[in-house]
This record gives structure tokens, sequence and C-alpha cells, in this order.
């Protein structure tokens, strides 16, 4: 049979077109449906490059006596859950009510209103001890639905109602630089001294943890834990977990970084850039920037959201046998394919990574490439009425609603840009997509619709929370001169949430490098040349500072007409660079000795 999924966005929905499955896309349409036929949803959400979502597609949705439980007992919807974050949220979060082992696929059974009552995540075709064979799961879910209903509904309320519960936040003090420090060191008692990283197996590079100990703050207060971050930087350069290409996998199956889980993720590569950047390990900052170019860069301008971890060899799938082949062997083969979903805010965690890296290691062909991202999202991913969408694929929008985390993350990339550029567009269009992001959040429609309750995106998983974004590009728009507006927004943020991520730092890393960035004052380094390339534009890129802006006289008077206070006064004469604390500059000087690398 052909079901609903060949004609839709998703190259993940795509790839099971083709099931015996009679698979709904989400929507209104299979919530109908459910509640026509009074059965249960039965709600299956991966992504393409997920190993396990392919096993499952194999073993099961492709087994039409499988196909046949599902289709006589339940109404069936495929999930992408990087086309819908919002819906794998509220789910997942839905979903550790019933099992503490949390990933993808995430099988989900709710009732026709979509309130969960039972879930789990891979199930194989048979038993597996300690696993039951997902037909024998079919049959219990249907069972209870069958003959114990009210019980099942009853346990669906309650599970909602708990997580409406559990998203209420109570405001505390903005963190201290004590307490900051103190989180730190928590997080850095955690290193495995062995073998670099934090925990054991399955081991992740955790990004947003280590740009939170490559705070300036961490590093003076608490330079130990900051170390920590270095070590485990160097540990995954020099492991399995990078590629000889330069990219990093998702994350190794053994505590010595070994056996990686292949697939490669544009959120990972885009901040381990970032963090090599900011180590000065400039040899994988390099190796990153060319995966990003060369692997994940679309033809449109913008960049996948993954590469597979599975490819086609001597005619069968094969897990990793591309990426173990030497790197000059791999021409022979095709390679895993890319996700080319182009989502909006991984797109501007990207840009922002690429044009700090291009700007400061003289790479102007990253900027560019950032550049055209940028012009890439702000013209494609956009729907009839012209605001922004989640994603894209091939030039085609996606209908699938923004995050806040999209927007913010695409408005710090954008600031980034400007800076990179000296371009007033990119911090101006920063600050109108930033501006909806403080607007507030915006609900699913089936979620709101069905009162489900969503899950607040509070904490980091591979990528920033949305709250830990906005604070973070308000407080960058608020060190371009902006205006203060942007900084008491970042306060509030930090204020709402900030209680939670001292006591849990390990969940709140990227909160914790904002609300270290509101206790100490920033470091604005301007420098107004008609040389962009020169000796003095040069140091002040290198420099320690939170903002490193090379612009010519017009462009800076381009900046402070456009309301961004930092470049005022700073256009009477080229040449010269301005250091300022907290909007407090210096005296400018011409000579690139007089800028100290150093706070």
């Amino acid at each position: 049979m052909t079901n609903r999924l060949a004609d839709t966005l998703s190259p993940y929905l795509r790839s099971h077109a083709d099931n015996p499955v009679d698979w709904y896309p989400w929507g209104p349409e299979a919530f109908a449906e459910a509640q026509r036929r009074d059965v249960p949803l039965l709600i299956s959400i991966g992504y393409s490059t997920c190993h396990w979502c392919h096993v499952m597609a194999r073993e099961s949705f492709a087994d039409p006596a499988t196909a046949a439980l599902m289709n006589d007992g339940f109404v069936s919807v495929k999930v992408d859950r990087e086309e819908h974050p919002d819906v794998d949220g509220a789910y997942m979060a839905a979903a550790s009510a019933f099992t503490q082992n949390l990933g993808w696929p995430l099988t989900v059974f709710a009732t026709p209103r979509g309130r969960t009552f039972y879930a789990g995540t891979y199930w194989p075709p048979e038993p597996r001890q300690p696993m039951p064979a997902f037909r024998e799961v079919l049959a219990a879910v249907r069972e209870a639905w069958t003959l114990r209903r009210a019980q099942a509904e009853e346990s669906a309320d309650a599970v909602s109602d708990a997580l409406a519960r559990a998203a209420a936040t109570a405001p505390s003090d903005l963190p201290t630089a004590d307490a900051i420090a103190t989180a730190a060191e928590s997080i850095a008692a955690r290193e495995d001294r062995v073998h670099g990283g934090f925990g054991g197996a399955p081991k992740f590079p955790v990004a947003t943890t280590l740009r939170f100990l490559q705070s300036p703050l961490v590093r003076r207060e608490a330079p130990g834990a900051a170390a920590s971050a270095r070590r485990a930087l160097a540990a995954m350069a020099e492991s399995a977990l990078r590629d000889e290409d330069g990219g990093f996998f998702r994350y190794a199956t053994q505590r010595d970084w070994t056996v990686p889980h292949y697939e490669r993720m544009l959120t990972d590569n885009a901040q381990l850039l970032d963090v090599a950047l900011d180590e000065g390990d400039e040899r994988t900052a390099r190796g990153i920037a060319g995966f990003l170019l060369a692997s994940l860069r679309r033809p449109e301008g913008g960049f996948g959201a993954a590469q597979d971890s599975e490819s086609w060899i001597d005619g069968a799938r094969n897990e990793g046998g591309y990426y173990l082949r030497p790197l000059p062997e791999r021409a022979e083969l095709e390679p895993p394919a890319v996700d080319g979903k182009v989502i909006t805010g991984w797109n501007g965690m990207a840009i922002g990574a690429l044009a700090r890296a291009g700007a400061r290691l003289g790479e102007p062909a990253w900027v560019d490439a950032a550049v055209e991202a940028a012009e890439t999202v702000l013209r494609v991913n956009r729907d009839a009425s012209g605001r922004l969408v989640r994603a894209s694929l091939d030039g085609v929008a996606s209908a699938a609603a923004v995050t806040v985390a999209d927007l913010a993350l695409l408005a710090d990339g954008m600031f980034a840009l400007a800076v990179a550029t000296g371009e007033v567009r990119w911090a101006s269009s920063a600050r109108e997509v930033l501006d909806q992001a403080l607007a507030g959040p915006q609900s699913d429609p089936q979620l709101a619709e069905h009162g489900i309750a969503a899950s607040p995106d509070q904490t980091d998983g591979d990528l920033p929370s949305g709250v830990a974004a906005v604070a973070g590009a308000a407080l960058t728009a608020w060190r371009l001169g902006a205006g203060e507006q942007y900084r008491e927004a970042a306060v509030s943020v930090v204020r709402d949430h900030g209680g939670r991520g001292i006591e849990q730092p390990f969940a709140h890393g990227s909160l914790l490098r904002a609300a270290s960035g509101l206790v100490d004052p920033p470091r604005q380094i301007v420098v107004v040349t008609e040389d962009a390339s020169g000796s003095l534009a040069d140091t002040a890129r290198r420099a320690d500072a939170d903002v490193a802006a090379v612009v010519t006289p017009a462009q800076a008077r381009a900046f402070a007409a456009a309301g961004f206070e930092l470049f005022e006064g700073k256009a009477d004469a080229a040449e010269r660079a301005y250091d300022c604390q907290a909007f407090v500059c210096r005296l400018p000087v011409s000579d690139p000795r007089d800028i100290p690398f150093a706070r």
C-alpha cells in the first residue's frame, strides 16, 4: 500500500511511505480519525539518521502481520522529531512516566484526544529479555483499551495534569559568581579522569556543558573546571568520535570514546566548532568547518540536519562501514545520506559558528557560507504570510511552526554575522527575529487544541534550551548596544530559571553561561578601519572579548544610525581600536600591541 507519507516534506516520513502501515502524518486528520473510530493513537517518533529507527522500521513497520495489528487497532501517526520538536518534547515528557530508557524511536499510545496512557522506545519483533515483542505490546495495549478503558484514560489525565504542574517555575535571585563557580566545579567532579569527558558509557560531547565551562567567569573563578572542558575536547579530537574528515559523530558507545554511533548532527558540530575555537584548537576547528561545508551544506545554501549512520555497501545496509574505510577509499562508495532539512535554529548555530571562526581564523569563505545560509533561511523558511517556519527541504517550506529556540538561535547567529561582516543589515534582522522570540512561544496547534501538556523547553539536550537560547541572544543584543531592555530580558529569563540551573548544572549549561555573562561586565572591542584584514583588525579578533567588531567608518555610522549604541562616536577617524568594558571605552589606539589579549 501507499500511505499518506509520500508527499510530506520530511525525509524520515517519506522513508516510511511504502510501509504496509496505514500511517498518518502529525495533524488534525489523525486525531479526527481516532475519534471517529474510537481507537487509540499509536504515535511513532524518530528522525531520518536514527539507527534504531531504521531497525524498527525494517523489523516491524515493514512486516505485513505487524502492520495489520497496527491498522486494525490503532490510528498510527509518524512524527519527525526534528520537524516537530514541541510534539517530541511533549510526548518524551509523558513517556518518562512509563520508562526511564528514553530515546528514539519513541512509541507512544494515546487516547483519541492525544493523552498518553503507555509508552516505550524500541521493541523487537520477537521477545528479547527483558523486552517483549512489539506485537505483544500491541495486543496488550489493545486489550487494556478495550477492557480497562476508564483506567487507561484516568492514567492519561493524571500524566497530563502532572506535566502541567511541573511546567510552573518559581522565580529566584540571579545566580552569584560564587554559585556559578560552584556549579561548574560540580560538573567537573563528574569528569572521567582516564578518558576525558563526563560520566560513563554511552558518552556524549555535551557541547552545551563545555560552552558553560569555557565562560570567562568559570575560567577565572573555577580554573580547574574550565580545564576539564579543555581535556574533554582534546580527548574527543584524538578519538574515534572524530572522523578522518573532521566531523564528529553523535556519541560513543564506550567510555573510551570508541565504537561511535555514526550519525553526524549539525547541532553537535556547530557547537563543537565554537568549543574548538575558544580553546585555540585550530586544527579541530578547521576540520569541523570543512565537514560542515563539504558534507552538510545544501545546494540552495543552508545546512542539512544530519548525515546518516547507515549507507549501502555491497547491496546491503551497513551501519558505520563507510566511516570505517580510510578516507581515500570512500570515493568508491555511496556516502551516507544527508537529511537535507534546513532547520531554522540549527542553521542559526552553524551561521554563528562559521562567522566567528571565519573571522578569527582568516577564512572569508566560511563567512560567505554563513551569509548564504542566513539568506537562504530568511528567504525560504517562511509561510505564505511571511512568518518564519521550523524548516524547509529542497527550497520548500515546512508547515511546522517555528520554535522560540529557533528564533533565538537564528538571531544570535545573525548577530555574529553582523560582527564578522560589518554589515548592519544582519544585526537589524537579528533584532527583529529576537523580538519575535521575546514575544513568547507558539504552541503546536494540535497540542493546544487537545489540551496536551507541552513540555517547557527549560533544559539542554543536544542544543541549548529555548529559555537559554533567548537569554543568550538577548545578552548578545545588549552587548552590541541594542538597548538596556535586552539585558533586562536576559535577566528576567535567568531569574526565572537560574535556581534550577544551579541545582542541576549539567542540564542547564547554556543558561548558566548566560548567567555568567550577566555577572561579568562585557569586553567590547570595535576596530574602525578601511583594512579589515590588517594587523589591528586581526589582533582585535583574536583578543579575549565578548564582541570584536571590525567596521569601516561608514559601517560604524550605519550601526549607530540603526540604534546600536556601541558604535556611536566611533566613525570620525579610521584605523582606531576602541577597547571597552560595559560600554566605557579606553582612549582609542592604532598600534596592535596596545590591544591586550586578556580581559
